[in-house]
C-alpha cells in the first residue's frame, strides 16, 4: 500500500486521530501537510513526521473559513506540486443532552463538521481534478452519524449523519474524475476529546472516571475502545492503491458497536 510520491493533506493533525494519520501516511511514502488550527501543534506534528524520515509541512487552518481552506491548498500545492490525498478529520463537539444544546452550538459544530468538510472535499477535487483526474478523498464522519446512542451531543450526530450522506453522493458526482471519497466512521477512541467527554459523562452521572471508562469499555462488544492507529490503518488502506475500486463507502472502526 506504498503511497510514495503521493501528497495528502490532514485537517485537524496536531493530535488524535488527525496526528495519528499524519504519520501513518508518511510511513506509507506520502508527503504530508499537516493542517491545524493549532499552529504550535501542528508545527510539533510535522517535526515528527519529518524527524521520523518523512517528508511533511505544518499549515495553520480553521476549517470553518472557506478562505482559509482555500488558501491550505494553495499552500500545499506550493510545497509539494501536487494534490492526491485530503483527510478531512477536523472537528469539534462537547457532551452535551438535547434540550441544552444552543443556537452557538449547532452553529460552530456544523460550520467545522459539515461545512468544513464540504468545502475541503469541494476545494480539493477542484485541485485533483484541474491535475487531470484522479484521488482519494477521505472523510472522518462517526458511529453517532449512525445513530449510536452514546454520542456526546445531537448537533454532532446530525453533523456526522451529514458527512455520512455528503460522502454518497460525492462519490457518485466525483467518479467520473476518478476520485474516490470514502467515510470512516469511528467509534469509541482513545483521544484528548474522547476523554474530555467521558469526563464529563463521569460527572454528570456521580461515578469517577475509572468506573466510566470501564462501563464505556463493557458495551463494546470487542472489549477495548479504538486507538487512534485503528483509524488511521483504514485510512491508509483507503489512501492506497489496494482500494481503487472502493468509493461512496462509509466503514465503522467500532469494535463491533454498529453492526450497519
Amino acid at each position: 500500500m506504498s503511497l510514495t510520491d503521493k501528497t495528502a493533506i490532514v485537517t485537524g493533525a496536531g493530535v488524535g486521530i488527525g496526528a495519528a494519520a499524519a504519520l501513518a501516511l508518511a510511513e506509507a511514502g506520502a508527503k504530508v501537510a499537516v493542517v491545524d488550527i493549532d499552529a504550535a501543534a501542528a508545527e510539533a506534528m510535522a517535526a515528527k513526521i519529518v524527524e521520523a524520515g518523512g517528508t511533511a509541512v505544518a499549515i495553520t487552518a480553521n476549517c470553518g473559513d472557506v478562505t482559509q481552506i482555500q488558501a491550505m491548498v494553495d499552500k500545499t500545492v506550493a510545497a509539494f506540486g501536487r494534490l492526491d490525498i485530503i483527510l478531512n478529520n477536523a472537528g469539534v463537539t462537547r457532551r452535551a443532552d438535547i434540550m441544552d444544546l444552543t443556537e452557538a452550538d449547532w452553529d460552530r459544530i456544523h460550520r467545522v463538521n459539515a461545512k468544513g468538510v464540504f468545502f475541503c472535499l469541494k476545494t480539493a477535487a477542484a485541485r485533483m481534478i484541474s491535475q487531470g483526474g484522479g484521488g482519494r478523498i477521505i472523510n472522518v464522519a462517526s458511529i453517532a452519524g449512525r445513530g449510536y446512542a452514546g454520542t456526546s451531543n445531537a448537533a454532532y450526530a446530525a453533523s456526522k449523519g451529514a458527512v455520512i450522506s455528503l460522502t454518497y453522493t460525492a462519490a457518485q458526482q466525483l467518479a467520473r474524475h476518478d476520485i474516490n471519497v470514502n467515510a470512516v466512521c469511528p467509534g469509541v477512541t482513545n483521544t484528548a476529546l474522547s476523554q474530555a467527554n467521558l469526563t464529563v459523562r463521569a460527572e454528570q452521572e456521580g461515578i469517577s472516571v475509572e468506573e466510566m471508562t470501564k462501563r464505556r469499555a463493557a458495551m463494546i462488544p470487542i472489549g477495548r475502545p479504538n486507538d487512534p492507529e485503528d483509524i488511521a490503518a483504514m485510512v491508509v488502506f483507503l489512501a492506497s492503491p489496494a482500494s481503487r475500486n472502493i468509493t461512496g463507502q462509509a466503514y465503522n472502526v467500532d469494535g463491533g458497536i454498529v453492526t450497519s
